[in-house]
């Protein structure tokens, strides 16, 4: 069985995605009158075939929390659908053990002229609870759900936002080994999608295995311990959140090119090939103070962080920006020429060197990367580098966060006759 085990060895595997792929066939024949007359035509229905997965293999352990990255399209929400058993694979195989629950789409499981109460005991059986079971659970269901006074209402009176807390609270009280999330914490206020978080690290601090698909790195970060990146259909990454965050934003940067040199063509009319960028970001260092490549940095110092451009063509004036982050990929600090009202001026083919001066960096411990941009006068992007270097902020015990501050702490005591 060719998986790669995505977590560690010391727990038993409780999903294993062997070799799996999936085909949908797609028509185009939008009418019964349309297919016969294709039929009479060419002697076949008008279909296409769509590969969503390709050769897809990897195994869960218990007690993990695993994120599914990739851009729309890519096949996530399909492999979540096929590992909880939604759909089957066209090939390959999934295997699965301990009760299993899903929140793959907004109210899936819930019939829309039925009420809520009516819907929970509905949703709750078909995720394997028996009547007794959510009897006994209903009340917690509902007060976790925060619309008891809408629970006998029809749910298709519910907004999205009470379709969520509807169904997120009866996924949990199913008391499911793995919890399969697809997107939908993206829906629902601030403090109940806070709500679900903290349901979810209790799982976690239970030994449950989490299984997130979500477009925002950060609640990858934060909720998972390693991710999968697929890219059409097939695993283009799986390992460390930091790097599947690197490797899925060069992913997107790539497809946004194809995108907006294909919109370029459409609007000139013409159809052309896409031509290579006249200059590309060859390497990106930090140096300290004393103008030496650091990989380590105090919190507060003086620092300057160096591009290396490469033309292989004159131009015009061009741009430049940096921005900092963490390895979950929030932003801690950007700039950049636009930003500061400046261009650089115009360059021949061959090298150049930018130079960014940050006088001071009171960045808190821990791990950053350094992401830089090149573009010509309007902005329209030439080269970009991902993480193209890191350092290091050694860690203080006295606080935490992203950002160092000098904080004292002092005490005034006052006789009750003065608070009097």
């Amino acid at each position: 069985m060719s998986t790669d085990n995505v977590t560690s060895t010391e727990l038993p595997e409780v999903v294993v995605v062997d070799r799996v792929s999936k085909s949908f066939t797609i028509r185009k024949d939008n009418s019964l009158k349309e297919r016969v007359v294709t039929l009479g035509r060419q002697g076949r229905v008008h279909e296409e075939r769509f590969d969503a997965l390709k050769e897809v293999s990897f195994a869960i352990r218990a007690g993990s929390s695993i994120g599914l990255m990739g851009s729309n399209g890519s096949g996530k929400s399909t492999l979540l659908k096929l590992i909880g058993g939604i759909i089957d694979p066209s090939e390959g195989r999934i295997l699965r053990r301990g009760r299993l629950a899903a929140l793959l789409e907004l109210g899936a499981g819930f019939h829309p002229d039925l009420t809520g109460r009516d819907n929970i005991y509905l949703n709750a059986a078909i995720l394997g609870m028996s009547r007794e079971e959510t009897d006994a659970r209903f009340d917690s269901i509902v007060a976790f759900s925060e619309i008891s006074e809408f629970i006998d209402t029809q749910v298709k009176f519910y907004s999205s936002g009470m379709y969520v807390r509807l169904a997120f609270s009866v996924a949990i009280h199913t008391d499911p080994d793995i919890l399969l999330v697809d997107e939908v914490l993206a829906v629902g206020d601030e403090v109940f999608q806070r709500k679900c978080m903290d349901k979810i690290r209790q799982f976690q601090r239970e030994g449950r295995t989490i299984i997130l698909v979500s477009h925002s790195p950060e609640q990858v970060a934060e909720v998972c311990d390693v991710a999968v990146v697929l890219s059409h259909g097939e695993v283009a990454f799986t390992g460390s959140v930091g790097e599947a965050t690197k490797i899925h934003r060069e992913i997107l940067e790539g497809r946004r090119r194809e995108v907006r040199a294909e919109e370029d063509a459409a609007e000139s009319g013409v159809i052309k090939a896409v031509t290579a960028a006249p200059a590309k970001v060859k390497a990106v260092r930090v140096l300290d103070s004393h103008g030496n490549i650091a990989e380590t940095i105090q919190s507060g110092a003086a620092v300057s962080v160096e591009l290396d451009v490469e033309f292989g063509a004159s131009v015009g004036e061009w741009n430049s920006s940096i921005s900092i982050e963490t390895p979950q990929g929030q932003q801690v600090f950007g700039t950049g020429t636009r930003r500061m009202g400046v261009t650089h001026q115009p360059a021949q083919a061959g090298s150049t060197t930018v130079r960014y001066e940050i006088a001071s960096l009171p960045l808190a411990g821990g791990q950053y990367f350094i992401n830089c941009e090149i573009a010509d006068a309007w902005d329209t992007p030439w080269s970009l580098l991902f993480q193209g270097t890191m350092f290091f902020v050694p860690s203080e015990f006295r606080q935490s966060g992203m950002v160092h501050a000098i904080a004292t702490v002092s005490q005034e005591s006052r006789s009750d006759d003065a608070v009097a």
